[in-house]
């Protein structure tokens, strides 16, 4: 039975989360691991909102920091669905700190690919399409259509 299309705003996820001294790294700036745990964590919300139940994640492609993020900085984090495959999907995860204004300046972008998985977590499972209304989200399948192509590209490499 195939499933119902979805919007990519139907699954959009925004957090907030407030820089604290247990999240610096020695140089006193926001440790990239932790980034790269809240990217993630929000990744996985994206898909499990779009696919109606639970996802892996399967690699993580382009992570660029852009700057750093400091003590007491508010982060604000988006994801939002840009492709989908049969059992996949790619979720855009955008960083920001926000100052006290609401004014938001980009710190970071990943795009990370998950599978949708049944409950024993090792069969894959069908996930709904995407319907794609705007010209910028056409835009972002295109850029995820030659993602994938380079992630394939790359596995055929051995990477």
């Amino acid at each position: 039975m195939e499933q119902k299309k979805r919007k990519p705003c139907e699954s959009a996820i925004e957090q907030v989360y407030q820089v604290r001294p247990e999240h610096l790294n020695g140089a006193q700036r926001l440790f990239g691991g932790k980034l790269m745990e809240w990217i993630d964590e929000i990744a996985g919300l994206v898909g499990i909102r779009h696919s109606n139940g639970n996802v892996i994640t399967a690699a993580v492609d382009n992570l660029r920091f852009i700057r750093g993020a400091y003590l007491g900085d508010l982060i604000v984090l988006t994801g939002r669905v840009t492709y989908v495959g049969n059992t996949s999907m790619e979720v855009r995860v955008d960083t920001y700190i926000e100052d006290f204004q609401g004014m938001r300046r980009p710190i970071n972008r990943a795009y990370l690919t998950l599978v949708g998985v049944e409950q024993d977590g090792s069969t894959l499972r069908p996930v709904p399409g995407i319907l794609l209304e705007t010209e910028n989200e056409k835009a972002e399948w295109v850029a995820a259509e030659r993602r994938k192509e380079m992630r394939e590209q790359r596995r055929k490499e051995g990477f």
